[in-house]
């Protein structure tokens, strides 16, 4: 049994992290835990039809953004790996920082801690050099910064194809097997 954590965070694209969970809980053999922070509850109401109370359901366990004291707050919990989907540049600051005042940030400084894979579907743009500085910064601590930028070689014909990629992308970080796109086969 895998477990991962999901992190959704207030920034615009909560769409991602719904199709991350959608994608994981169709795949055996994966327990998930989500995070959904306060600031992505009221971006996802603003941005899809889906409830909060139907994308928890989605989850194995659904953690308070507030509870400092959830098992993924410590390394000793064993996790494979952690997505926030999307990340903010308040959350990415903060986990550059390890300012951990809230369960997002402290099980994204755990997993890196533990030397676990951190994988942030960065959403901002355009970046300036204070963002960059603190994407460097995650990145020398041992994050991957995955951007949603769509790749066209799969033909996506559909926004569900073009999210289902960066989806997958992120999914091959975790080196979690799916059939979410086409690959590249030159």
């Amino acid at each position: 049994m895998k477990r991962i954590i999901v992190g959704i965070s207030g920034a615009s694209g909560t769409i991602y992290g719904v199709r991350l969970l959608e994608a994981l809980s169709q795949i055996e053999g994966i327990e998930t835990h989500l995070i959904l922070s306060h600031g992505a509850r009221v971006t996802m109401e603003h941005e899809t039809s889906i409830r909060s109370d139907d994308l928890e359901k989605l989850a194995h366990v659904s953690h308070s953004p507030n509870n400092l004291a959830a098992s993924i707050s410590s390394g000793s919990f064993k996790t494979d790996g952690m997505v926030v989907a999307p990340c903010s540049m308040k959350s990415l600051s903060m986990i550059a920082n390890s300012i951990d005042d809230n369960l997002l940030v402290r099980a994204a400084d755990v997993t890196l801690k533990e030397r676990r894979k951190l994988v942030l579907i960065v959403r901002e743009t355009p970046l300036h050099l204070g963002h960059l500085r603190q994407m460097t910064a995650v990145t020398e601590i041992g994050a991957t910064i995955l951007p949603p930028v769509p790749s066209f070689y799969h033909n996506p014909k559909t926004i569900e194809d073009i999210i289902d990629q960066t989806i997958g992308k992120a999914l091959d970080q975790l080196g979690i097997d799916h059939h979410l796109f086409e690959r590249w086969s030159g």
